[in-house]
């Protein structure tokens, strides 16, 4: 297995933000927290801190997070006098480094380790993430182009020699490798965008879908079940719109498999969203015991008042099915048990919405 390290680099003067990037608050982590994390939990021991301005501010950040101060003394001369003090720091033993700039904090663990297994299975110098074709951070770059950047003059920056070598890139569903924190604006929304971290975006489901290989009727079907899940908990209290909304795009992620709800529940787990996989591995069969729905019946529901891409109505969602299994007990039951599951949970809505589910449902645009 390659040995991995990882280069953040945090050394530069923030300018343009108005404020210091590293110690920048997100969802109560530093900027500089959210991308340590990011590269330990996907596997990597080996992180080093570059910096420069105001090292003496970043020292306590960096003793509390338990990763290495590399200190840069020309960092004022740009970004790729610290990327070389960065790469000149790493034992022999290093096969390859992440490199991440410390205002794209919010890559997500998942991220790191798909470069890290790409790296491992062909050797390439050179893997880059993308993110629905387009190229983001970190790059993931071998040791064979360790000399060419130390020796290099900067010119162009690290882009110039990047481009001159031929790299691998690896699909993920993670928009963040994209979002930097440059301006005030910037900071805003990625701390929005911090407080969900642990749910996908709406981009972020339609790429893992575009992942699995879902096909276009499949995913209309799936942006239905996410419109009338979204219409339904908004009308609950305490249901999260957002986790509803990425539960219904990502029910059916492995439909056509065996066990899809369970096998999909296990890839959008893998992915790094696990009250996510939850959602889905339930919205097939659910036992709704009472009281206040939760995200779970949500979609469990949304996805039995929907087939294909328009709205039906629960007795003729269930009854094909209960009149296919009348010569089987077993499966009979278990139809039964679902049909009664639905009318239950949909029942329970209705009753906390003070209205029927196609009022509820009427400005969705999902047609009956």
């Amino acid at each position: 297995m390659p040995t991995f390290a990882a280069i953040i680099v945090a050394a530069g003067y923030s300018s343009r933000m108005g404020s210091f990037k590293p110690l920048a608050p997100l969802a109560g982590k530093s900027a500089l927290e959210w991308t340590v994390a990011a590269c330990r939990d996907g596997g990597v021991a080996d992180i080093g801190v570059v910096t420069g301005h105001r090292a003496a501010d970043l020292a306590p950040e960096l003793k509390r997070l338990k990763v290495a101060a590399l200190h840069n003394p020309a960092f004022d001369t740009g970004m790729y006098s610290s990327i070389r003090a960065g790469l000149a720091s790493l034992a022999p033993e290093v096969d390859a480094c992440f490199l991440l700039p410390v205002d794209i904090p919010l890559v997500r663990a998942s991220t790191v380790r798909a470069l890290a297994e790409r790296y491992a299975a062909i050797r390439t110098p050179l893997v880059y993430p993308a993110f629905r074709g387009q190229r983001g951070h970190p790059p993931l770059i071998g040791r064979e182009l360790f000399a060419e950047i130390l020796a290099g003059d900067g010119t162009g920056g690290l882009r110039a020699v990047l481009q001159r070598h031929q790299a691998d890139v690896v699909a993920v569903a993670d928009q963040s490798i994209l979002l930097d924190m440059d301006t005030p604006e910037d900071h805003a929304r990625l701390a929005a965008r911090a407080a969900h971290h642990l749910l996908p975006s709406v981009a972020e489901c339609e790429a893992m879908l575009e992942m699995q290989g879902v096909g276009e009727p499949l995913r209309r079907h799936c942006r239905a079940v996410a419109a009338v899940a979204t219409a339904l908990a908004g009308r609950l209290p305490g249901v999260d719109p957002q986790l509803v909304m990425a539960g219904g795009l990502l029910h059916d992620i492995a439909k056509g498999q065996p066990a899809h709800a369970e096998a999909g529940a296990a890839r959008v787990a893998q992915l790094g969203y696990p009250a996510v996989a939850e959602i889905v591995g339930k919205h097939m069969d659910f036992d709704f015991t009472g009281g206040l729905p939760d995200a779970a019946a949500v979609v469990f529901i949304a996805d039995k008042l929907v087939r294909e891409d328009r709205r039906v109505q629960l007795a003729s969602r269930f009854q094909p099915a209960i009149d296919r299994y009348a010569g089987q007990p077993d499966a009979l039951a278990a139809a039964r048990r679902r049909y009664r599951n639905a009318r239950n949970v949909l029942a329970a809505i209705e009753a906390h919405a003070g209205m029927g589910h196609e009022q509820i449902l009427a400005g969705t645009g999902v047609a009956a």
